[in-house]
């Protein structure tokens, strides 16, 4: 008989084995295509975040809830860290906006919506493939 799951378990993510802050660090900023990123859980509450990047619980319960119902950010807007974006793209696996020159790019994986935001001067393409490419890693390995 296998023993039943505790809360704990069941409610919060197992870490992979870089930490969710080395993911946003390393593999989002840390590219120099992605000016801030942030990862959430399903729930919207943050899991790793840039410096000066804090998506509220709100905004992130919103964006999260986009995959499946896009009506909202199709009528408001994304706004992530207080800043609005016009919604470009939406389906159940991805979400996009722009913003003047910039954007983002919000991609939800089995456990986690991962967040980029990128600046003037970035090429949408460029972002949109290096969030794009860490959900697929971490689909893979499960999260």
């Amino acid at each position: 008989k296998k023993a039943p799951l505790s809360a704990a378990t069941t409610t919060t993510p197992r870490k992979p084995a870089m930490s969710w802050q080395s993911y946003v660090d390393s593999n989002l900023v840390g590219t120099g295509k992605i000016a801030s990123a942030a990862i959430i859980g399903h729930d919207g509450n943050t899991w790793a975040t840039s410096a000066g990047f804090a998506v509220s619980p709100a905004e992130g319960k919103k964006v999260a809830s986009a995959f499946a119902n896009p009506s909202d950010i199709i009528a408001t807007g994304i706004v992530l860290a207080g800043n609005k974006y016009l919604a470009l793209r939406y389906d159940d696996r991805s979400v996009y906006g722009k913003k003047g020159a910039g954007g983002c790019v919000c991609v939800k994986t089995k456990q986690a919506v991962l967040i980029g935001v990128y600046g003037e001067g970035a090429q949408p393409g460029e972002a949109t493939s290096i969030v794009e490419k860490l959900a697929d890693y971490l689909i893979s390995v499960n999260y």
